[in-house]
């Protein structure tokens, strides 16, 4: 049976070394520029020409933009619409790199911490520089619990900043291990079913009981790679909304 780590394997593509760092195009830098270059192909074509009768490409870029535009207004109000960009590319690269995983012989970048825990703390950087340059020093209220007295504060205000320095690392962990946990599984039944399969005779019949739960697992990674990308959009719109609206 093949190694079902394998698949998470970083191997260079184009070698490249400056000053003693790697710098080699790898195979996970490949996948995520197509997964870069696929969506934005995809969404300027579908796009380029609006028709009044639009068709099937058009319709999916206006639902993906509809679903991410609601979003943002229910999770942070009219205040939200300048950061629409920022939520929306979010949200499609990560379920760009999510489906794209599911092809065979590709890569899952987002079963990377590293994919996932750089994009976390760029976004985490980025909703700290929104809320200091919105509020000031006021931003730092935020970890000041209102009508609270004074002595609980001692024991709130480092739980509360604590709760604001972990967010990067739950972001990225959560859609690192669902990817990667996925992943896994469907390799080890694959390789259940092809050793069964193999046998011969019994083997033959007992092979597609796993061969019918890797089908089963499939669809229900597809539905995974989608939640994860909306659970990774939602919580930066929580985040941004947490900044953008401190308590006074």
């Amino acid at each position: 049976m093949a190694d079902p780590i394998h698949q998470f394997v970083i191997e260079p593509i184009i070698p490249l070394s400056i000053g003693g760092y790697d710098l080699s195009f790898t195979n996970s830098a490949l996948w995520m520029t197509i997964a870069a270059g696929l969506s934005l192909t995809f969404l300027t074509s579908a796009m380029k020409r609006k028709a009044l009768v639009p068709g099937r490409a058009q319709i999916f870029a206006e639902m993906i933009y509809q679903f991410v535009a609601g979003m943002i207004r229910e999770n942070i109000g009219p205040k939200g619409r300048e950061y629409f960009p920022l939520v929306f590319t979010v949200f499609v690269i990560v379920l760009m790199g999510n489906m794209l995983g599911m092809i065979p012989y590709s890569f899952t970048f987002t079963s990377h911490i590293i994919v996932t825990g750089i994009l976390a703390l760029l976004i985490f950087l980025l909703v700290v520089g929104i809320g200091i340059y919105r509020h000031g020093l006021h931003f730092f209220s935020l970890f000041i619990p209102p009508g609270v007295p004074a002595p609980m504060l001692l024991v709130l205000v480092p739980i509360e900043l604590l709760s604001f320095l972990v967010r990067p690392i739950t972001l990225s962990v959560r859609l690192f291990a669902n990817m990667m946990a996925g992943h896994i599984v469907l390799k080890v039944f694959a390789g259940f079913s092809t050793a069964m399969l193999g046998m011969g005779g019994i083997g033959m019949v007992l092979g597609f009981i796993p061969a019918a739960f890797n089908v089963a697992l499939i669809s229900l990674e597809l539905l995974i790679a989608f939640l994860q990308a909306y659970v990774f959009a939602l919580l930066t719109c929580i985040y941004l909304k947490d900044t953008i609206e401190i308590h006074h």
